[in-house]
Order: C-alpha cells, then structure tokens, then sequence
C-alpha cells in the first residue's frame, strides 16, 4: 500500500467537513434574509418533527423578509409555534394563510454574538481536518513500520498531507471570513 492511498482515502472525508460547515454557516443569519435560515427549524405536525422545508414552501421576496407558505392551513400555527420557539429571533406574523418573518436590523451585541459562533464553527472544522491528519499519518507510519512503504515516502507523504490539510484549512477560513463579512456589513 503507498502513501498516497492513505492521503486519497481522507480526501472525501475533508470534503465532508467543508460541505458540513458551508451548511451550518448559512443557517447563521446576516443582514440577507434566506430560506437556510428557517428551513430546519422543527415542526410538530400529527405528533412528528418535521423540518419547516418539508411543510411549507420558503422564500424571500426581498432582502429583509422570509415569505412562508403552509402546503396545507392546518400547519399555520404548528409553524408559527416552532418559529417563535426556534430561539432565532425573529418576529413571524400570519398574513392571511401566510407567515411573514420581517428582519429586523442586527444589534451590535448580536452581531458579536453570531461572529462568535462563527469563529466556534471554524475551530470545530479544523479540529475534524487535524483528527483526519493525524488518522492518516498513523497508517502512513504504521505502513513504514511494516515495510509497506520506504522511508523516503514516508515523507514525501507527509509533505503531500500537510499540503492537502493547508488546502483544506484554507477553504475554511475562505468560507468564514465571507460569512464574518456578510455579519459585519
């Protein structure tokens, strides 16, 4: 086994971490409306949780307003409810047989807030890219020591890794300082 096996196997594992992040920072509101930001809230319909997506149609027909409309006018107010209880703080309102959620600007304090939770979500991503780092380099180590692989591969695969984790790292800080942005402005 090579070590490039190894560097190719965490590969689809680190894309993951950047998917999973780039989901979790659109759930974090900005000064936009978007339906990310409400679509996996949790409805409680007929005694299950369903996410908001899977009732009800989502959209934004401008930039400070989240338009929602029920697929049935029964959900009205289980939507409501879980809007109000989501902790995301917003005001929805029924307007008719829709749910109209208007913006309101961000405070500082809660733009702080949020840029915080920003920076956790950057942090809890490297974490995952060091842990797929380490995992590779043991088996990398491990093949050494077991005669699988040369010692001049050996670090030529931990160059190769390193170069592979700088890549990733920097996707991360890419996708959080364009959301620290779109927070700030």
């Amino acid at each position: 086994m090579s070590y490039k096996e190894f560097i190719d196997g965490i590969k689809p594992e680190l894309d993951k971490v950047v998917s999973f992040l780039e989901k979790e920072l659109a759930k974090i509101r900005t000064s936009h409306a978007s339906p990310s930001l409400v679509e996996d809230v949790l409805v409680e319909i007929f005694e299950q949780k369903l996410p908001l997506k899977s009732t009800a149609a989502i959209s934004c027909p401008s930039f400070k307003e989240i338009l929602i409309q029920p697929w049935e006018k029964s959900y009205l107010e289980p939507i409501l409810n879980s809007l109000n209880r989501s902790g995301l703080q917003m005001n929805p309102v029924i307007d008719q047989e829709v749910i109209r959620i208007s913006l309101p600007p961000l405070s500082k304090e809660y733009r702080e807030s949020l840029l915080r939770i920003v920076s956790e979500k950057k942090e809890n991503a490297k974490q995952t890219v060091r842990r797929w780092r380490e995992e590779a380099w043991r088996n990398i180590q491990q093949g050494f020591r077991e005669s699988e692989i040369p010692e001049d591969d050996k670090y030529r695969g931990k160059d190769e890794l390193q170069d592979l984790i700088d890549e990733y790292n920097k996707k991360i800080e890419e996708l959080t300082e364009r959301k620290k942005r779109e927070i700030e402005s």
